[in-house]
């Protein structure tokens, strides 16, 4: 049976505060802003986007721009729509899983991960030597990437693949960014918690935090409010649309650590103001603190536990404060949260649709938050 926890956080309270609107005069204060992002979807970076920033506690900006794809008959994007947002599931979901289960005593950092995942276990006798910290930060010495889509036809055979993924670097002495590490992570709180990533999160943070347009495997009756991601000519042979991008959490059924999560700006905004009011009301502020501080190592390394902080340069732009926190992900999306500033930038496109060929956004991302910052004074 699942286990069922009761809410924790420092406020005691059973509801979130959550942030004011205050996005009337919007138009004129972002006006720079908001021009970048109307000149990228005209230069063809991506087709839609849906932005939304939160400044001492209110949504000074909710905004969507251009449509879901270059057709000029294509639907219009609006603030409500749901859009794919990749990588950033490590963080909002994933991530807070795994935080919510060490603040219940449920997940020691430093614990194995062979001693959750016994198939994770092989002849390469580093391997019992990652940690979960590792796997959170990064630094577990598996790959970045691999299509284990190719050759897994099911979610247990991708599973299967992903626990027996070769080494490639000793543990802990080299940061790098890892799909492999999250989707075995994903799958090692799910036996800690003895409930599915998907459902956990929905109870535990989507739910008491009202994000209501937020989800692993979307509804088809939001199908028409989510832009699609991919014309996919390889591998799925269809148009990509309210289903999840990448490859390998399609064959996992579109519930996976690294990827899977969709959701609209304004969800986004909520779970930003939750983590700059310290977690509240779903965790407390020492395990907001303690996740989204730079680790010490390896050295040189920019990541926190799942998050990633201000690196140079950084796709955070050159304003936020080295407390800041962020992730990206690879439809063209992103979420930065700076503590110091009380601010937080989300921006949501399908930057991939219909290839995953244009890379503008890297230069247009940075640009933006930029842009944000400069309006609001703090440049």
């Amino acid at each position: 049976m699942p286990k069922h926890f009761p809410g924790t956080h420092a406020s005691g309270g059973t509801r979130a505060n959550f942030p004011a609107p205050a996005y009337d005069e919007q138009d004129a204060l972002f006006a720079p802003a908001f021009d970048l992002i109307s000149r990228a979807i005209a230069n063809r970076a991506f087709p839609a986007a849906s932005v939304a920033v939160t400044h001492e506690g209110k949504i000074v900006a909710l905004k969507a721009f251009g449509r879901f794809t270059y057709e000029p008959d294509s639907a219009e994007a609006a603030t409500a729509a749901v859009f794919d947002l990749a990588s950033l599931t490590k963080v909002v979901a994933t991530t807070s899983m795994a935080m919510l289960l060490y603040e219940r005593g449920l997940l020691d950092l430093d614990l194995p991960v062979v001693s959750v995942v016994a198939e994770f276990a092989g002849e390469d006798p580093r391997r019992d030597a990652v940690t979960f910290r590792m796997l959170l930060a990064h630094s577990s010495g598996l790959p970045g990437y691999e299509k284990l889509f190719l050759r897994a036809k099911t979610r247990d055979e991708l599973l299967s693949a992903a626990f027996a993924t070769p080494l490639t670097a000793d543990p802990g002495t080299r940061a790098e960014y890892s799909d492999i590490g999250f989707i075995i992570l994903g799958a090692a709180l799910g036996r800690i918690a003895e409930e599915s990533l998907n459902r956990f999160c929905q109870h535990e943070v989507f739910g008491p935090l009202a994000m209501m347009r937020t989800a692993f495997n979307p509804p088809s009756a939001w199908r028409a409010s989510i832009p699609p991601t991919a014309d996919d000519r390889s591998f799925r042979h269809r148009i990509v649309q309210g289903e999840v991008q990448d490859e390998n959490a399609s064959v996992m059924g579109g519930v996976a650590g690294h990827a899977g999560l969709f959701g609209s700006a304004e969800d986004l905004a909520i779970f930003a103001h939750a983590m700059l009011s310290g977690g509240c009301p779903i965790l407390r502020r020492e395990t907001v603190a303690l996740f989204t501080r730079r680790e010490p190592s390896p050295p040189g390394t920019s990541r926190a536990l799942g998050w990633d902080t201000p690196s140079s340069p950084s796709q955070s732009g050159k304003y936020l404060s080295d407390s800041s926190f962020g992730h990206l992900g690879y439809t063209g999306t992103s979420l930065w949260i700076d503590p110091e500033r009380q601010l937080s930038i989300t921006l949501l496109t399908n930057r991939t649709w219909p290839d995953c060929k244009n890379e503008a956004i890297k230069q247009i991302r940075p640009k933006f938050h930029d842009a944000v910052v400069e309006s609001l004074g703090g440049a």
